[in-house]
C-alpha cells in the first residue's frame, strides 16, 4: 500500500500562513546569526588542515509551499564563512531548511558555487532540540550531485549535519562530509562546526503579513459596525 494519498492534486486550503509559528524543530532558528570561532578541517596533500572560521547565516521565513496535498514550512538561508587570515569568502552556501508537519521530516537543500548541490533528509519531533540529516551519493531522494572535477578528485560519498538548539538561545551545527580524495586511502572526514548567536530578528513571511493586514481590517470594520449600532441605539433612547 502506498504511503501517499490517491489524490495527488488537491491542495490543503486550511494552511496557517504564519510560518514563524509553525516551524517545528526549526523554531527559533529564523533571523541573522554570527558564530566565532568555528573550525573547518579540510583535506590537503600532506594531511588534514584545520582552520579557524567565522559564520554569518541569514535564515528568512518563506510562505508555506504545497505539492498537491503535501506542504512545507521553511526558511530560506544564506551562509557565508570567512577563514581567519583571508580576505575573500572561504565558503558561500544557499538553500532551504524545510519542515513537513505531516511526516515529521526535515529537509536541507544546499548549493555551493564550487559546482555542487545536496539534498539531506532527517526525522524529528516538532519540539526536538537536536536533529540530524543525511545525504548520500547515488541516492535519488537524498542525493549529492557534483561537477566532473569534484567527482574525479574529491568525490563526496556522504554528508551529515547535526543541529543542536541550546537553552541560551544559541544553536550549533556539526557537519561531516565524507570524501574519497584521489590518491589517498579510505575516506577523509571533512568536518565543520560552529555555535551561532542571533544578531538580528526575523521578519514575518509575506503571506503572514497579508493575513495580519486582512485580520486587522476585519476587526476595525467590526468595531466600527459595533460603534455605529451603539450610536443608533443611543439616539432611539
Amino acid at each position: 500500500m502506498s504511503k501517499f494519498p490517491a489524490d495527488i492534486f488537491t491542495e490543503n486550503d486550511d494552511i496557517d500562513p504564519h510560518t514563524l509559528n509553525n516551524l517545528g524543530p526549526l523554531s527559533g532558528m529564523a533571523g541573522v546569526w554570527k558564530g566565532y570561532p568555528g573550525e573547518d578541517v579540510a583535506p590537503k596533500e600532506n594531511g588534514p588542515d584545520a582552520s579557524v572560521i567565522s559564520d554569518t547565516i541569514v535564515l528568512e521565513p518563506i510562505d508555506p509551499q504545497s505539492n498537491g496535498p503535501q506542504f512545507f514550512y521553511g526558511l530560506r538561508y544564506h551562509q557565508q564563512v570567512l577563514k581567519r587570515g583571508e580576505d575573500g569568502l572561504f565558503h558561500d552556501q544557499v538553500g532551504f531548511w524545510l519542515w513537513e508537519p505531516a511526516t515529521g521530516t526535515i529537509i536541507l537543500t544546499l548549493s555551493i558555487p564550487r559546482g555542487q548541490t545536496a539534498f539531506a533528509i532527517g526525522k524529528a519531533a516538532p519540539d526536538a532540540k537536536s536533529f540530524e540529516l543525511v545525504a548520500r551519493r547515488g541516492e535519488t531522494v537524498n542525493g549529492i550531485c557534483s561537477n566532473p572535477f569534484l567527482e574525479h578528485a574529491f568525490r563526496t560519498e556522504e554528508f551529515r549535519i547535526k543541529v543542536t538548539k541550546h537553552a541560551d538561545g544559541t544553536w550549533s551545527y556539526d557537519q561531516t562530509t565524507f570524501l574519497k580524495v584521489r590518491g589517498q586511502d579510505g575516506l577523509f572526514e571533512h568536518r565543520d562546526h560552529n555555535r551561532l548567536k542571533r544578531v538580528g530578528k526575523p521578519k514575518p513571511n509575506r503571506a503572514a503579513l497579508k493575513a495580519d493586514v486582512r485580520e486587522k481590517a476585519k476587526k476595525a470594520a467590526a468595531g466600527k459596525k459595533k460603534a455605529a449600532s451603539k450610536a443608533k441605539a443611543a439616539v432611539k433612547n
